[in-house]
């Protein structure tokens, strides 16, 4: 690969530092960079930086010489500047460029050698590429990155898959630069192949949630109560000293402050309101369909996101008919408490639905996931940190194979205290045209987990009745299927369908 920048005075091609770095970093764009000083920041460490073109190397290791990076301009230097076993991480957008990079350090890396993929990758993208890696004799691991650019640099979540063999190399490593949460790294070895992308996954699809319902909350009392952003500012940042402490209430009461320097108001009222999504929210969506799982809050949320960006769609419905009256507060101290307890116990199916998913697909792919572990790692560095992941790491050490999160006692107590101000907070939204899709499916989703008897049945008898589908009975065992023209007559059946 040509030179495109000569290398920065003091620092030693790789040529003349054999074999000097434990570490190293592929693709060198601000997550990278951030990783990559953030790594050499810590005792032990010695990295080596390479990025496609040289000179984004070049210029990381002008402005950083205190990093004592050791700079690449090709894939079989940078293999030469590593110890063995080589470990790399590859901070590259996620698909064909990760593909391309893989490729390209197994020509040059050894047997034994280990691939990292810090990018947020599809799991099943990781599963096929961990087969064919380690058919070549490499370890693989696909490892989830949380925290953005000043996790990456600070302090991150970091959920590695991969092989057992592989974590006694990095996890000294990742160890190092991880967040730290009541004295302990927020890291774990998650599970084998796809294991920790999933994991990461499901993480940001938990945060299309909560993002969801904070946004809910604000717009409920903004409507409700006529309190300026600024007020509810104040009011965010107050939730934030108690059990809805978390970074998302924290950056949300500094969103609502902020003021636009070019009109004076303030600057939520100047985005537009369209919310993009990167696709982690959706593969949660779609993967739990796969499982049979149901994760409705994550779900609206994914959807919330959809219909805001479709203003072609919402400018023709604005003339659609709605109720006549809007929301009207008389308390509103006691209404922002009723948000609050809403928002809260939305939080919590928001979670338990998050982890119930990791657990299914767990049992799916044979990952030894330890739920508990998932919950600490996430108290620091990640975007979805919050106080009452304590809580649910109290319940799984409890009760390892807890069936449901939710019905925890510590989290059966919280929604019993918060159920009467959800449901009339869902019942003021839904009566007013307020739209409050996470509050409300969290909440039916709560209805149906403690419903003795779904209307599910009659679902059964539909599908039997267009499709054979068979269905089963509650007074005695087998498959059975009702001939439904003529007498209706009930012969017991074999479930093929």
């Amino acid at each position: 690969m040509p030179r495109e920048t000569g290398p920065v005075s003091g620092s030693a091609p790789a040529s003349e530092a054999a074999a000097s770095a434990n570490i190293g970093v592929v693709g060198l764009a601000v997550m990278g960079s951030n990783l990559a000083r953030n790594l050499a920041s810590r005792e032990g460490n010695t990295v080596a930086v390479f990025n496609r073109t040289y000179a984004k190397t070049d210029e990381l290791v002008t402005e950083h010489p205190e990093a004592g990076f050791v700079p690449s301009e090709s894939y079989v230097e940078f293999a030469a500047s590593l110890q063995k076993p080589r470990t790399a991480i590859i901070m590259v957008k996620a698909g064909r460029a990760t593909d391309a990079v893989i490729d390209e350090l197994m020509n040059v890396f050894e047997e034994g050698d280990i691939i990292v993929d810090g990018g947020n990758s599809l799991f099943t993208d990781t599963i096929r590429r961990e087969k064919a890696v380690r058919e070549r004799g490499f370890n693989f691991v696909g490892m989830g990155v949380s925290g953005g650019e000043e996790g990456a640099l600070l302090g991150p979540s970091l959920m590695p898959g991969g092989p057992d063999e592989s974590w006694v190399t990095l996890g000294p490593i990742l160890r190092s630069i991880a967040a730290v949460a009541e004295g302990e790294p927020c890291v774990t070895h998650v599970g084998h192949d796809g294991a920790g992308h999933f994991v990461k996954m499901v993480h940001n699809g938990i945060e299309y949630a909560d993002m969801q319902l904070i946004a809910e909350a604000y717009d409920l009392i903004r409507r409700g109560t006529g309190k300026s952003p600024a007020e509810i500012a104040d009011i965010f940042a107050e939730w934030n000293t108690g059990e809805l402490e978390s970074y998302l209430i924290e950056i949300t009461a500094e969103v609502l402050r902020q003021v636009d320097a070019a009109t004076g108001l303030p600057l939520v009222d100047v985005i537009v309101d369209q919310a993009g999504a990167k696709g982690t929210g959706a593969w949660t969506v779609q993967t739990a369909l796969s499982l049979g799982v149901p994760v409705s809050g994550i779900a609206e949320a994914t959807f919330a996101r959809s219909l805001s960006s479709h203003p072609e769609q919402r400018e023709v419905s604005l003339g659609l008919p709605g109720p006549e009256q809007s929301l009207s507060v008389e308390d509103p101290d006691a209404f922002i408490e009723q948000v609050r307890l809403a928002l809260y116990a939305s939080k919590i199916v928001a979670y338990s639905q998050g982890f119930d998913e990791i657990r299914a697909g767990a049992a799916e792919y044979d990952w030894q996931i330890d739920l508990g572990a998932i919950s600490k790692i996430w108290r620091g560095g990640c975007i979805i940190r919050a106080q009452f992941l304590n809580r649910i790491a109290d319940a799984y050490a409890a009760e390892p194979a807890l069936p449901v999160l939710l019905t925890a006692p510590y989290f059966v107590e919280a929604l019993g205290r918060a159920q009467s101000a959800w449901r009339d907070i869902v019942q003021a939204a839904a009566a007013s045209g307020i739209p409050a899709p996470a509050f409300s499916s969290s909440l039916a989703y709560y209805d149906g987990l403690r419903a003795e008897r779904l209307p599910a049945a009659l679902i059964q008898g539909q599908r039997d009745f267009f499709g054979a589908h068979t269905y089963k009975r509650i007074d005695k065992p087998g498959t059975f299927h009702t001939l439904w023209s003529g007498d209706r007559t009930e012969i017991e059946a074999e479930d093929t369908h």
